[in-house]
């Protein structure tokens, strides 16, 4: 194995000499540009963001249809002059999160800091005060990689990861994110880690709603339609006895400030969530995590095939 997929003992994988290869000097190059980005007002980047949205949503036929199919799914009610204009404000802000990302590679801490604001922080702050344990479901927003920032202000924070296929992005993803959390734990390390690290005190961060196929998954309605939502969620809940919480990461543009919402503790009919039924676990996931998305739909990650796995008989979406 390549010493730049190695772990440290810290957080992420660490930095290897292989990495200057002339392979990946392009994508120095735009951690070159990233960084001059990251010196520009907001609204530099976001009339930026705008444009290059823009350019997407005109050029990029796959990731228009990818977007677009997902909002006509869940938002039905839209006709087709709003869907086409509900697609291209994600599309822009898909791109404005793109160059918002250069703070969080190479903003300080304390610059950072200045931008940054929970919602909801009394939910967790209640949690603690019982002594119980924490888990956030955060939902995919374009504006996530924030979330750990906003976190990491308050409390120690630990989460999993997934490798990217580019080495140099996985180590500056994984760099800056320890600046803010605890640890990373990648996805093939498995839930024991996670398990054995939550404490009161310390936060698990899980992102639960990509499709990731039907393993370790059951079918449950998302925006009224069925999805393939993963039980792993649930058995953490149970595992580490914890108080859940849905949250999704967004961009104020009054407060100009990437703000955090956390909802209050996930509850089934004033039952602790989970409550050992995988549908109805998995429903009440999929709903709170609806609630936060249709707060600011232009913000989530549509770009995603949410609804990539179909149920038996039913034919692919994309």
């Amino acid at each position: 194995m390549e010493n730049h997929k190695k772990i440290s003992k810290r957080c992420g994988p660490a930095f290897s000499f292989s990495l200057l290869n002339p392979r990946y000097w392009l994508t120095w190059l735009g951690l070159g540009l990233g960084f001059l980005a990251s010196l520009t007002p907001a609204r530099m980047r976001h009339a930026s963001g705008s444009v290059i949205g823009n350019l997407i949503y005109k050029n990029n036929r796959k990731r228009r249809h990818i977007v677009k199919t997902n909002l006509k799914i869940c938002f039905p009610e839209l006709d087709d002059d709003k869907l086409e204009k509900l697609t291209r404000d994600h599309l822009q802000w898909y791109a404005r999160a793109l160059l918002d990302y250069s703070l969080f590679f190479f903003a300080g801490k304390k610059r950072l800091a200045g931008m940054l604001e929970i919602k909801g922080k009394e939910h967790l702050d209640r949690a603690l005060d019982k002594n119980q344990n924490i888990i956030i479901f955060l939902a995919h927003s374009v504006m996530l990689e924030f979330a750990p920032a906003a976190l990491g202000l308050h409390y120690d924070c630990y989460g999993s990861y997934k490798s990217s296929k580019n080495p140099v992005l996985d180590w500056i993803i994984a760099r800056s994110r320890c600046h803010h959390v605890k640890f990373a734990v990648s996805r093939q390390q498995g839930m024991r880690r996670l398990i054995k690290s939550l404490h009161p005190g310390q936060l698990l961060i899980f992102l639960p709603d990509e499709d990731l196929g039907e393993k370790n998954a059951v079918f449950a309605p998302f925006f009224g339609v069925p999805k393939a939502t993963l039980t792993t969620p649930a058995r953490l809940a149970k595992l580490g006895k914890a108080s859940c919480h849905a949250a999704f990461a967004w961009y104020d543009s009054n407060t100009n400030k990437y703000t955090l919402q956390i909802a209050p503790t996930m509850k089934i009919n004033d039952h602790a969530y989970p409550v050992e039924d995988t549908l109805i676990d998995a429903t009440t996931l999929n709903t709170e995590l609806e609630k936060l998305i249709r707060q600011h739909p232009e913000q989530y990650m549509w770009l995603l095939r949410i609804f990539r796995t179909r149920p038996e008989g039913e034919k692919p979406l994309y």
